[in-house]
């Protein structure tokens, strides 16, 4: 039973990241909460996958001209950048401390999505 939620879950987090709301976090949520794996294990996994389906995704979107590229590619330097500081500083920080992390910012991602507004 556990292989066929992993399955859908997968399916799930591949039809997000398609359409680029962020697939990864649903996959990142069910590792971390409905299985064994710890915050670091389920960040990894989530690492892993997005190394699968972004290419597929990014075609698509720069086919469609959804991306800028000037600043796709300021913001991709300065994460890789801050991506090998952040992971040096994750594997030092214990697994209870990133998940209560990410729950803050799963929570005000998620008010911000109810109250914002755009013009």
């Amino acid at each position: 039973m556990s292989v066929f939620i992993s399955v859908l879950i997968g399916l799930a987090a591949g039809v997000l990241s398609g359409f680029g709301v962020g697939g990864g976090t649903l996959l990142l949520l069910y590792l971390a909460f409905f299985t064994s794996a710890s915050q670091q294990q389920a960040q990894g996994v989530n690492l892993i996958y997005f190394i699968a389906c972004a290419p597929a995704s990014l075609v698509s979107h720069i086919k469609n001209r959804y991306i800028k590229i000037k600043p796709a590619l300021l913001a991709s330097g300065a994460g890789v950048f801050t991506s090998v500081f952040s992971a040096v500083l994750a594997n030092s920080v214990g697994s209870s401390l990133l998940r209560r992390f990410f729950g803050v910012l799963l929570l005000y991602a998620g008010v911000k999505e109810l109250f914002y507004k755009k013009k």
